[in-house]
């Protein structure tokens, strides 16, 4: 039986930076077929401390930077792959970055970007969680912010250095020529933010505060007390939902009281303790199946034991099973979420050895070729997506983002909006800030007419991207099959929250959801407290793999004319996410500190024991953690470095947006159109001979239906 090729198949990646995010890269890059040699040093590293898991599916080489004919290979193998992944703010000067070949695609992860002022120490994935403001959304209201256990900063990083290595690599397939690219861990951090950000930014109000489990502006929404657990209710958005939630519960009379959204927020003191009264007296698996049955969003909150016990996650095979040879440990662990049907994404079960892979990268050093001279044109301003066409049906958060970065690459991306959402979206801030640079198009797919445009469309395109209840584009005709019958070359890739291959093909995604029945709210409980990050975690991390996983499946297209089909899973993704924290590795674990100082938090990533030793020692330089209360941040962050401890102010997104380091890497803007003032967030995508630029805002939905029709060749529209 002929096994399929992979995207990558043929690429050699040397994985030399030490920091997590760079391993996140690695192991997307491994999963799509490439060749990955990952420097292993001796000493810790942020990857090391989660090994087995970072590992997985790579080669293993720990060179000695002493010794003449490792640094010769190391040369070799620098100068000879196609990727070098490297974090220069921590990795040793013998694995510099610009020790690579011209040629190169060279990725470098750091904290806070190649050419940021340095700080006293480098900055952890924690540390950045608290000054990009993501630590201080986290958290219960009146309550102290909550680092995320899961190192959240690393996948959003190592996902977005994906992205950006494959698409230099597309360049360099074009032109022959490499660059480097800067990519900073607070950059993703901070762009996560982007629906605080909306407000922070055209306001001069307060900031967010932090919610818990709630939603900010939709109620109910909340997690509730079962008989054995927890179950997550969603039934705010809209009356309808409200009142059959109310009749299930034995509680009609609450629903009139409460017919508006504002009334529903302000009525959560009565509504909440009303709903949990019913939950409390069912177990979730009942809850669940009660309120599923009269149409109301729920879900269970999964547990996580050796992995996340949820059965659609065993029904698409996500977990598996291996021997870590460091250990002598059976480990679970996850299979690839790019779940791609052309370019198949490669299980990681294989973990190898320190150093067990030596004599396999000298063989491989030694059948690569010479690099030849870089090409003259790298800075010839092309984009890396130039002439690719993107046809988006994106709603609400994870495909209208996904489309945004690929605009950002050069892409022509066509957004496609049923004409009923006009009126209601397409005059909001964050819809036009979202999908600016984008062209707007109505379709009704129940008009022939509009059918057959979008047959024409798709025709042209090189992408289909949406994330629509699964199912809604073939029941219209528009078939995986189908789509690929119009177009043999398209790249269609639907964003679903349990997959298109499903338990429940049915169930309403919301990113709260997704959360709860990946296991990744119970990592994140905070005193023993189920709790959701203050980002739209499977959202964001939705997106960020969907335009990887569209890089990887263009690449194999341009390559062969293959089109394929991608099925991602938000559940696959967030349980993929969440293996940090499988095999009990949190047992036993220091969890860092957040003292409260007189105008803000510290966070103090040693963990309490550390802090209070500390205080012993130096009393004059750490407080009380009742005395804290008396200093300001400022003073904390300079006394509790003399004392040993690394501390850094947990900003508020605020905080964050008007710090000097993000004004200078331009990580917003404001743009101005039609009376319309929008906040701009950059790209955490930095490649610098083919720098992104900002498009007007979004124009109102079936803006430009003219121009279509007629590079479609087909009647201008009537007008009314």
């Amino acid at each position: 039986m002929m096994t399929k090729a992979t995207a990558l198949e043929g690429v050699v990646v040397i994985e030399a930076g030490g920091r997590g995010a760079v391993a996140v890269c690695g192991s997307l890059l491994a999963q799509m077929g490439a060749t990955v040699v990952a420097i292993e040093t001796p000493g810790h590293s942020p990857k090391a401390a989660h090994r087995a898991h970072y590992m997985a599916g790579k080669l293993s080489w720990r060179p000695d930077g002493g010794d003449a004919r490792d640094r010769d290979m190391l040369a070799r193998l620098l100068a000879q792959s196609d990727i070098v992944l490297a974090s220069s703010d921590i990795d040793p000067a013998w694995l510099a970055p610009d020790m690579a070949h011209p040629r190169n695609v060279v990725c470098d992860i750091t904290a806070l970007g190649r050419n940021a002022a340095s700080t006293d120490h480098p900055l952890s994935e924690m540390e950045v969680q608290a000054l990009s403001g993501i630590m201080d959304t986290t958290g219960f209201p009146e309550e102290d912010p909550v680092p995320i256990r899961v190192p959240i900063v690393d996948a959003m990083t190592g996902g977005y250095a994906a992205s950006a290595v494959l698409a230099a690599h597309r360049m360099r397939r074009r032109q022959g020529s490499g660059q480097v690219i800067d990519i900073a861990m607070f950059d993703a951090a901070f762009v996560a933010l982007r629906s605080f950000l909306t407000s922070v930014l055209t306001s001069a109000g307060g900031d967010p505060s932090r919610l818990g489990n709630r939603h900010p502006t939709v109620r109910p929404w909340n997690l509730y007390r079962t008989t054995d657990g927890y179950v997550l209710i969603c039934a705010g958005n809209t009356y309808a939902m409200f009142e059959r939630l109310c009749r299930l519960i034995g509680r009609a009379d609450i629903a009139p009281k409460y017919s508006t959204m504002k009334s529903r927020v302000a009525g959560t003191p009565e509504i909440d303790p009303a709903i949990e009264d019913w939950t409390s007296r069912f177990s979730t698996a009942d809850c669940v199946e009660r309120l599923l049955a009269v149409g109301v969003v729920a879900g269970p909150l999964v547990p996580v034991d050796d992995y996340p016990r949820e059965a659609n996650l065993d029904f698409r095979e996500m977990i598996l099973q291996t021997r870590d040879p460091v250990s002598g440990r059976s480990l679970f662990v996850s299979a690839s979420p790019l779940r791609m049907d052309a370019t198949p994404g490669v299980n990681l079960l294989r973990i190898p050895g320190i150093d067990g892979d030596r004599a396999e990268v000298e063989r491989l050093s030694s059948r690569l070729e010479p690099a030849p001279a870089a090409a003259a044109c790298a800075s010839s301003g092309m984009k890396p997506l130039a002439g690719v066409r993107i046809v988006e049906f994106g709603q609400y958060t994870t495909a209208p983002l996904c489309a945004r970065e690929l605009a950002h690459l050069g892409a022509e991306v066509i957004k496609v909006e049923q004409p009923a959402s006009a009126e209601r979206i397409d005059t909001t801030i964050t819809f036009r800030a979202t999908n600016a640079g984008k062209k707007m198009l109505a379709i009704d797919l129940k008009n022939e007419s509009d059918v057959e445009l979008l047959t024409r469309l798709l025709a042209t395109a090189d992408v289909l991207l949406e994330n629509l209840k699964p199912g809604t584009l073939a029941k219209f005709g528009f078939t995986p099959e189908a789509l690929l019958k119009i177009n043999p070359r398209l790249v269609y890739c639907p964003v679903s929250g349990f997959g298109t291959k499903s338990l429940y093909p049915t169930r309403p995604a919301f990113d709260m959801v997704i959360t709860a029945m990946a296991g990744f709210m119970t990592v994140l409980s905070a005193d023993g407290r189920p709790l959701k990050s203050g980002i739209s975690t499977a959202d964001l991390m939705g997106a960020i793999m969907a335009t990887a996983a569209v890089l990887a499946a263009l690449d194999h297209a341009q390559r062969t004319g293959e089109g394929q089909f991608i099925d991602l899973s938000m559940q696959d993704i967030c349980a993929w996410l969440t293996q940090t924290a499988w095999n009990k590795a949190l047992d036993g674990r220091v969890e860092p500190a957040v003292i409260k100082a007189s105008d803000g938090y510290v966070f103090v990533e040693a963990g309490l024991p550390a802090f209070q030793q500390a205080r012993a020692r130096f009393p004059d330089l750490v407080p009380t953690q009742e005395a804290a209360l008396d200093r300001t941040v400022a003073d904390l962050t300079a006394a509790l470095p003399r004392a040993g401890l690394h501390a850094v102010p947990v900003q508020t997104v605020r905080q964050a947006a008007m710090m000097p380091h993000t004004i200078e890497r331009k990580l917003w803007s404001r743009k101005q159109e039609e009376g319309i003032t929008a906040p701009i967030l950059a790209s955490p995508l930095r490649l610098p001979s083919t720098p992104s630029n900002i498009g007007r805002l979004a124009s109102p939905i079936d803006h430009d239906r003219k121009e279509i029709l007629a590079e479609l060749g087909l009647p201008p529209p009537i007008d009314h």
